[in-house]
């Protein structure tokens, strides 16, 4: 394995990463918002679990396919960011809203906000991207272990810390919603703030360069 010296250096490189604002903090805080905490929650797991494909995926040199086909990505992005527009505008102008009384939405929505936050996590190229350029920078391919092992560990300690993020933003979010309790005009802003969310970060992966 590492020295303890890139050990530490993975860990700090990996904390600063995990907590600069980006998509998935984003995205689950907008599902939060418009949908409560327990869709939230399964939002943030539904991220988590979509890493790991990423984290699979570059284990086994699969992800390296971005690369030497530029095509792939391009249409991954596009598609991504085309999926993240339209559940956005389906939250934007969605006229269902939350209960009053407790915020609770239908038990359908958490379990929809968990397939729809993997989907979005597995149709995000720029997370293969970055788990193939970050992940061989620690490996030690003379260690004992075999480099695919030391990269799936790697990768699922990233994922979890990454995973950390996701759950302050949701409990960060949850203390929003407390504004939007007993008003229906509010649950419908709260709505429409979520899906604006989602409509941006949509927009943003799509006209960005890299």
């Amino acid at each position: 394995m590492p020295s303890p010296e890139l050990i530490i250096a993975f860990f700090l490189a990996t904390g600063i990463f995990a907590y600069m604002p980006g998509p998935s903090m984003l995205y689950a805080a907008a599902q939060t918002i418009a949908r409560g905490q327990r869709a939230g929650w399964f939002a943030a797991l539904g991220i988590h679990i979509g890493g790991y494909v990423h984290v699979i995926a570059a284990a086994f040199g699969l992800a390296i396919l971005f690369k030497s086909v530029p095509i792939l990505y391009v249409a991954l992005k596009f598609g991504g960011a085309a999926y993240l527009i339209w559940l956005g505008f389906k939250m934007f102008t969605s006229k269902s809203l939350l209960k009053t009384t407790d915020l609770k939405v239908d038990v359908k929505s958490p379990r929809r906000a968990f397939w729809e936050s993997v989907t979005v996590e597995v149709l995000n190229p720029k997370t293969a991207i970055f788990y193939l350029a970050f992940l061989p920078q620690f490996v030690n391919p003379n260690a004992g272990l075999a480099v695919w092992i030391q990269l799936l560990i790697l990768g699922t300690i990233v994922n979890i810390v990454f995973s950390s993020s996701d759950v302050l933003c949701v409990l960060l979010a949850n203390k929003l919603t407390t504004f939007f309790k007993n008003s229906g005009s509010s649950n419908r802003i709260a709505s429409r703030l979520g899906g604006g969310i989602l409509i941006a970060i949509g927009f943003n992966i799509a006209l960005n360069r890299q």
